[in-house]
């Protein structure tokens, strides 16, 4: 189908924006490693000298540099491209971590970084066109038919089951309860930011859509899905280890929200079948990279303990968390989890 200006546009700031997020990570955890130098008191035992170094704030001003270019490559491309281009962050950090704070990728971690580096170049070469919106309305019509209604009700269905009933019951002890409200979420919170975003990109254009209360709604909407999946995603955080949360969150997120794109903005139609199968094919290849680069951090890190000393502490424990309690709670603390946790924690995979 040929490569649009405007998914051009997308694709440029989908990267852009895995660049700045994953260098993130990075600099906030040397500006949170120079505030407990100083101060004495780490953030993960309450302390907040960390607000007062300039370094924190240059990397948290760098994530929200990159989340801000997440939100307009949603405008200028379709979800089934941008949404799969998040794992390239998890290179950047990786990268940067072994040059910066010398950690070492072995080899299954390159082989995982490789795998989502081929998975994404797949994606973009089959990426579909946009389809030009010139009106809120449009996607207030797509938002409205019928199959997305379906979807829409049973997402609401299936979250109101986890968070009354399965939450209470075993939300502390399985993974997937939370994980799943965050990713059911996550895929209405792409829908309307993407509507959201359609809608100022056409504003600032000259076509005003602030006159529209379809907008309004479509602002509401992604203030109620940010603020619930941001809260289960950090309940799913504080409770299970990051290595195992993070590539399932990823993995269901990101096929929950292409599944929801399809359907409301028929990303596939007009494609051929060959074209469909590739982009399916680059998406499970990116997947199985960063399942395999998040399993091999994790299990290197128990190999290290039962072997010797303890060795730098797990990338993969820190990757698309932005909690600082958690990210220096490894550096500073003298002992290594024990023996019996990391047996634990490989079982979970």
């Amino acid at each position: 189908m040929g490569f649009s200006e405007e998914n051009l546009i997308g694709l440029i700031l989908a990267l852009l924006s895995s660049g700045f997020i994953g260098a993130s990570f990075i600099i906030k955890k040397q500006g949170l490693k120079k505030a407990a130098a100083v101060s004495g008191v780490r953030a993960g035992v309450g302390g907040y000298y960390y607000l007062l170094e300039p370094l924190w704030w240059v990397g948290m001003i760098t994530m929200i540099v990159g989340e801000v270019a997440n939100f307009v490559a949603y405008a200028f491309a379709p979800a089934v491209l941008v949404t799969p281009l998040g794992a390239l962050s998890v290179i950047v950090s990786a990268t940067l971590a072994q040059l910066i704070l010398k950690e070492k990728l072995h080899h299954l971690g390159i082989l995982g970084c490789v795998m989502c580096i081929a998975g994404s170049i797949i994606i973009v070469i089959h990426a579909p066109k946009e389809q030009p919106i010139n009106s809120v309305l449009e996607i207030w019509d797509m938002a409205t038919q019928p199959a997305f209604l379906a979807y829409v009700c049973s997402i609401t269905v299936l979250v109101f089951i986890l968070v009354f009933h399965f939450v209470p019951r075993c939300g502390h002890t399985n993974v997937l309860v939370y994980t799943a409200i965050c990713s059911l979420m996550g895929s209405l919170t792409v829908m309307s930011v993407k509507a959201l975003g359609t809608s100022l990109k056409l504003t600032f254009e000259g076509e005003n859509q602030l006159i529209y209360p379809q907008t309004w709604f479509f602002s509401l909407v992604v203030a109620i899905c940010v603020i619930m999946q941001m809260n289960y995603l950090n309940k799913a955080l504080d409770t299970f280890n990051t290595a195992v949360v993070s590539p399932i969150y990823y993995v269901m997120f990101t096929t929950l929200t292409i599944l929801a794109s399809v359907i409301m903005f028929k990303d596939w139609d007009g494609q051929s079948g060959g074209t469909v199968v590739s982009e399916i094919c680059g998406f499970i290849v990116v997947l199985s990279g960063m399942i395999l680069l998040h399993a091999t951090k994790e299990f290197e890190r128990c190999n290290s303990f039962r072997g010797s000393a303890p060795s730098s502490p797990s990338l993969s424990a820190r990757l698309y968390n932005g909690n600082e309690d958690f990210f220096i709670k490894h550096d500073e603390e003298s002992g290594s989890p024990s023996e019996n946790t990391c047996s634990r924690r490989q079982d979970l995979h």
